[in-house]
């Protein structure tokens, strides 16, 4: 039978409605309306926004009933009470009840998950975590955090901050990331990766990649792995640090939680190549063997839409 659903995936960048169907295992996402988060600076009106462009996306398709609606919004945040909790990139959203007032609006379940687990579910049910007792999914863009799948449930933690290993500590200085010098985000992130360019850059310069002191300012994950792909050693060492790095942060997950499968998205999925070998080599020196061998750690499989699948995915739980 058709399910239909809401998704509603809020960024500090831009914001979507989404309204899908799934059947038999499967997303159909029948429309979508992305608008800038900008453009609604008080996120009672970005809420009121959102009701409008479903309203409107209803109305496109009227064979639709929608049974719940899931958000996916950046935390912090309270998933069981269903209020945004003053997240860093969404200025003034301070103890939101967004649930509250979408369950008025529309008459129907809202659920809320940080963009992390929420990410999570959508690999876990229709992506690279399919079938998965025990996985995790890690963001590794701007920033990094996990989303959990433990014993066939999503996991967030006795407040909903469970999967936030970007914070954990893996060298006592280095690039920074979520506030920590020598952080798992600092060495495993898109602004991360940039950094560790920015480091070897200062020390030799010139680069094919970074020609001026004028030019560190503009390094980035990209710049640096098209010039890895390329053959130059600097960049090619830059993400083999990075790498290395990755391969000491997912030993701690895997002897943890010895999970069965790791998902990792954005950088991962479009550098992998850089990044794996020092990877597997750092996990072979640090990981149980044992746990090692039941874990496979793949790209994220959902590509450019993981956002809006996401969504749909919340209302799906």
């Amino acid at each position: 039978m058709n399910k239909w659903l809401l998704g509603f995936d809020i960024g500090g960048t831009k914001c979507a409605a989404i309204l899908g169907s799934v059947e038999s295992g499967n997303f159909s996402i029948a429309g979508k309306s992305v608008f800038a988060t900008k453009d609604f600076p008080s996120p009672y009106d970005c809420i009121e926004n959102f009701s409008i462009e479903a309203e409107k996306l209803l109305k496109q398709f009227p064979q639709a009933n929608p049974q719940a609606i899931g958000i996916s919004c950046g935390g912090p945040l309270d998933s069981k009470k269903g209020i945004i909790l003053s997240p860093p990139n969404l200025p003034g959203w301070d103890e939101i009840p967004i649930c509250e007032i979408l369950q008025k609006r529309f008459q129907i379940p809202v659920r809320l998950c940080n963009d992390a687990d929420a990410c999570a579910v959508a690999e876990w049910k229709f992506g690279a975590g399919k079938g998965a007792e025990n996985m995790a999914f890690l963001t590794f863009g701007t920033g990094l955090g996990a989303g959990l799948i433990l014993n066939g449930q999503l996991y967030s933690g006795s407040c909903g901050m469970a999967g936030e290993c970007g914070h954990i500590r893996l060298a006592p200085e280095g690039p920074a990331g979520y506030g920590k010098a020598g952080s798992f985000e600092g060495f495993c992130s898109g602004g991360g990766i940039a950094q560790l360019g920015k480091i070897y850059a200062k020390e030799h310069l010139p680069l094919s990649w970074c020609k001026t002191p004028e030019d560190i300012g503009k390094i980035t994950a990209k710049s640096i792995a098209e010039a890895a792909n390329d053959g130059d050693a600097g960049a090619l060492a830059v993400y083999a640090e990075s790498g290395r790095r990755l391969g000491y942060g997912l030993s701690i997950l895997i002897d943890l939680l010895n999970l069965e499968r790791i998902v990792i998205g954005s950088v991962f999925q479009r550098s992998e190549n850089l990044l794996r070998p020092e990877m597997e080599r750092v996990l072979k020196e640090e990981a149980l063997p044992l746990s090692l061998s039941a874990c496979q750690i793949v790209p994220a499989a959902l590509g450019d839409s993981i956002g809006d699948i996401a969504a749909l995915s919340v209302a799906d739980l």
